[in-house]
């Protein structure tokens, strides 16, 4: 199982930037940066809320689940 974390397509639609996004969802940059990389081990709901709402986005948008090749 994989799940994919599509942050930084939906950024790229939106034209924003990880800064912007930052300090309209006020979480720091570190942590967005961990999560649009793939690397952040989970996110909270109220964190995938606040990002879906700045970005005007559903949840599906961003994490997708892509299953291991076999």
């Amino acid at each position: 199982m994989s799940i994919v974390v599509n942050l930084d397509v939906v950024m790229a639609q939106r034209k924003m930037k990880l800064k912007e996004l930052s300090a309209a969802v006020g979480i720091s940059m570190t942590n967005l940066s961990l999560l649009k990389t793939g690397k952040a081990r989970g996110i909270r709901f109220n964190t995938l809320n606040a990002i879906c709402e700045v970005l005007e986005c559903q949840p599906g948008d961003i994490l997708e689940y892509r299953p291991n090749s076999q």
